[in-house]
């Protein structure tokens, strides 16, 4: 599949992401909110498209990596959004992680018009985005994924097809759901060795690589022992995976504690001004700063 592909969101793991679609030679167009964002791509050969519609108009297949399910909404249902604008034929790739309602709502608008939609959260962060790691868990018809299985290779690397429309999404609250109480185990461990009088750095050389492992463990603890809070993945973004994965279990009826505390712990983080970090600086909470 080698067609113009439009790239709509340019964040942090986003720019990552486009940047290897052009590398792989595909033609991309892009747009974000903030033109200069796209600086970078812009001098790499990429086409700057100043609106949804346009880039819709003029693109075989559309991606998004974009912030929160409202924004996800407006640009898929708009009056002048992907939906409306978009050729019979065309494939949509919403890859932010958002309500898997959502993602049926827009596969079933996408479909009226012949559009090919799926969606396709991912893990793995800034690094992942730009190691071309990242896991992608898809959702939707299951010839759609395999026509863009291509794509996804020169973006991640642990790629799997998980069922109908909003199997994606529902796949990234499991994940969100594992890190967030793993991210409190993370802090309390470092913590806890902190403590004890013990060297945090040569503890993670134990424990890294041994039952507790994990890739929290093994690329945030580091950042929080360097006091490095830039965000590989914000920490108002975890706040909004985690409130979409509690609304989801409580409509399955499904208690989940772990995940309420830390929603809340992270909740706090964010009032004492921290929505802006990465999801590391959990730690503050511990270490008792703001």
């Amino acid at each position: 599949m080698r067609k113009t592909v439009g790239f709509i969101g340019l964040g942090v793991m986003g720019k990552s992401m486009a940047k290897h679609l052009i590398k792989g030679g595909y033609q991309l167009n892009v747009f974000t909110r903030t033109k200069e964002k796209a600086d970078d791509l812009l001098n790499e050969g990429a086409i700057w498209k100043d609106s949804v519609q346009k880039l819709s108009t003029d693109s075989d297949i559309i991606i998004t990596m974009i912030g929160y399910p409202k924004d996800v909404e407006d640009v898929y249902l708009g009056e002048k959004g992907i939906i409306e604008s978009a050729k019979p034929g065309t494939y949509v790739i919403d890859m932010t992680t958002s309500q898997p309602s959502l993602a049926k709502k827009i596969y079933e608008r996408a479909k009226a018009k012949e559009i090919n939609a799926l969606d396709a959260p991912v893990s793995g962060g800034d690094i992942g985005a730009q190691e071309a790691r990242l896991a992608i868990m898809v959702g939707g018809d299951k010839k759609a994924f395999e026509e863009c299985l291509p794509l996804f290779e020169l973006m991640g690397q642990n790629i799997v097809y998980q069922g109908e429309a909003g199997a994606g999404q529902h796949t990234k609250m499991c994940n969100q759901i594992a890190i967030a109480s793993g991210m409190i185990g993370v802090c309390e461990a470092i913590a806890y060795a902190e403590k004890s009088g013990l060297d945090p750095a040569n503890v993670l050389k134990s424990i890294s690589t041994g039952a507790a492992g994990s890739w929290s463990l093994s690329n945030l603890a580091p950042r929080m022992l360097a006091d490095n809070y830039e965000p590989g993945f914000f920490v108002k973004h975890f706040i909004k995976d985690m409130g979409i994965a509690l609304e989801e279990s409580m409509n399955m009826d499904l208690n989940t504690p772990g995940l309420q505390l830390a929603h809340k712990l992270y909740e706090q983080l964010a009032e004492l001004g921290n929505e802006n970090c990465g999801t590391q600086a959990l730690i503050k909470l511990w270490k008792g700063e703001k």
